[in-house]
């Protein structure tokens, strides 16, 4: 007779993440090098998962660092990832690394949020398209999202507004669904309901775009063709950015594994421009 060991608990989470991710037990099992019986067995409680089995199947399921840990000290192991905050000296030498990297990014902008948007660092490129949002907004800590979203933050200059924001409403949903975290979830129900300004791309007539608005034009639309652009005015002028995010590959700490670095890609010549003139070298 199988006795069936009292539930942990990781068994229905691993199951969750597996549904999640729509793969079969059989796939998992051949993944993670075990048999589709024993992913059974683990997922009704009645085998217990070994830590290092906890890991393998974590990895085939691509679950965030934060999460495996969690994981693990549900399932009766210490959690195996640290959470090093970012100001603590054994990280100097990233942040000094990211602080170059966006230094390099310049005149462009590019910026290094953390896993509910809150900006760790940003460059000078930044800094350009920020001018002009209230000083309530740029109060430490500062947020992305908030700073992108809020009514009274580059909202109203966003000329494409609509699509924007329903870009940045997706991609949150779908972070909230792999890292299931309540701060996310709580950021997410505050900026989706901000209101949406009276008229997005400013407050006055139709805004020029930079010198050769018939060629920046043609330019904008081949970069809509392959990603969506922000259409952003600044100083009467209707910038045009691809936005481009990367992380860090196979981190090993929570608060690396959480930070992401947001660059801004010119998507036409005049745009360029711009930001060579209006940004400080």
């Amino acid at each position: 007779m199988t006795t069936v060991l009292p539930d942990t608990g990781v068994g229905p989470l691993l199951r969750d993440w597996r549904e999640q991710r729509r793969i079969s037990q059989l796939e998992l099992a051949l993944r993670a090098d075990s048999s589709a019986r024993h992913i059974s067995f683990i997922e009704t409680g009645r085998s217990r998962p070994s830590e290092d089995m906890v890991l393998r199947l974590a990895e085939q399921l691509d679950i965030p660092v934060r999460e495996r840990n969690a994981l693990l000290v549900i399932a009766g192991y210490a959690p195996r990832y640290p959470q090093t905050p970012l100001d603590d000296p054994a990280m100097a030498s990233l942040r000094e690394s990211l602080e170059r990297l966006l230094a390099a990014y310049e005149p462009y902008p590019a910026l290094v949020v953390d896993g509910t948007y809150g900006v760790v660092a940003a460059n000078r490129g930044v800094a350009l398209l920020l001018e002009g949002v209230p000083e309530k907004l740029l109060t430490p800590p500062l947020n992305a999202m908030r700073l992108t979203l809020h009514p009274e933050g580059l909202a109203p200059r966003i000329v494409n507004l609509p699509e924007w924001r329903a870009d940045l409403l997706a991609q949150m949903d779908r972070q909230i669904a792999l890292v299931r975290s309540p701060a996310l979830r709580e950021l997410y129900d505050e900026v989706a309901a901000y209101p949406a300004p009276a008229r997005a791309g400013g407050t006055g007539g139709a805004v020029p775009v930079a010198d050769g608005a018939a060629g920046a034009g043609r330019e904008r639309d081949r970069a809509a063709a392959f990603a969506l652009p922000m259409l952003l005015e600044h100083g009467g002028r209707v910038l045009s950015f691809v936005s481009s995010i990367a992380t860090f590959n196979t981190p090993m700490d929570v608060t690396v594994a959480e930070l992401a670095i947001e660059t801004f890609l010119p998507a036409d010549r005049e745009t360029a421009a711009y930001l060579h003139a209006h940004v400080p070298s």
